[in-house]
């Protein structure tokens, strides 16, 4: 019988079908803009980027995907450069193409999803990357060909040339296929330098009372929070966090910067980018937060710590 993984305190997704029939309905009866999109960068520093061993850096592809540069590492968070996400195409274009990427060094999943692992996407990345993956996911990675392959539990870390990487917990869940629902567990990654240097990817989650725990095991510069894909919150809300409880968990999280994503890709549920996006700010500037600590990144923007 295969592992099923669970989130903390036994907390469930348990909507079915008559729930996906209820906010189907609802999305008919509401109109959403969505020809109107989230910024692309107008400059770009991709020459710095591409040659960049020293500084640490932190570049949005869109969606989950950044590149993260630290200690001379090139790391990949969920990279997905795929065109469509089911029956509906991509709303903004990816800040980078996969050709003016560095060679990678190591790929960060944060868990199963489609929108979250893409095979294709991971093929033509350059390089020989090592592969970090939540536990369960091993076994298809080396069925689509990988070889350098991690799988980790909560609280798992790994060293890779200095720099320690740990898989952390989250509340979502996974699917594949209609067969394998929760055989592959989900997480957020911290990326520890030697010098003090710490970058947090929450990867995909809801609001759950794990971030403060994370801010107590770690000392984070930069949180990578998602804030997008929470409407309808009746339906969402166990499995995506909406843009005020991801200000509330970056303040438990205790972390310096705070860089927005999971947002303005794909049309995952009923919100759109610019929305997400008002929301945050607006929740920023309710709790009178310092404007230079969020940093809303542009789609291939870098930012330099």
């Amino acid at each position: 019988m295969k592992k099923r993984y669970e989130n903390l305190n036994g907390v469930k997704n348990e909507h079915g079908f008559m729930d996906m029939w209820k906010w189907m309905k609802e999305r008919r009866e509401k109109s959403k803009d969505l020809s109107e999109n989230i910024p692309k960068a107008v400059t770009r520093d991709v020459r710095d980027v591409a040659v960049n061993r020293t500084e640490t850096a932190i570049t949005w592809i869109g969606h989950s995907s950044f590149l993260i540069q630290i200690q001379g590492l090139n790391i990949m968070t969920d990279p997905v450069w795929a065109r469509r996400m089911g029956f509906q195409k991509r709303l903004t274009e990816p800040g980078y193409e996969l050709s003016e990427l560095p060679d990678i060094d190591a790929v960060l999943i944060s868990h199963g999803h489609y929108d979250h692992l893409d095979f294709p996407s991971i093929k033509k990345l350059r390089g020989n990357p090592d592969f970090y993956v939540a536990a369960g996911l091993k076994k298809l990675f080396i069925k689509k060909g990988r070889k350098k392959v991690h799988e980790m539990n909560w609280w798992d870390r790994f060293e890779m040339r200095g720099v320690n990487i740990s898989f952390v917990p989250a509340q979502h869940w996974t699917r594949r296929t209609l067969w394998d629902t929760d055989t592959s567990h989900w997480g957020g990654w911290v990326i520890e330098s030697e010098n003090g240097e710490s970058i947090y990817f929450a990867g995909d989650t809801g609001y759950f009372e794990g971030f403060k725990e994370i801010g107590e095991r770690f000392r984070i510069k930069a949180a990578l929070m998602p804030i997008g894909a929470y409407e309808p919150e009746w339906f969402m809300k166990v499995s995506h966090i909406n843009p005020e409880d991801a200000v509330k968990a970056f303040l438990e999280l205790k972390a310096d910067s705070f860089i927005p994503m999971h947002y303005g890709a794909f049309r995952l549920a009923d919100d759109t980018g610019p929305e997400a996006l008002s929301r945050l700010h607006s929740e920023w500037d309710r709790r009178a937060l310092p404007p230079e600590n969020l940093k809303a990144l542009a789609l291939g923007e870098t930012f330099w710590l």
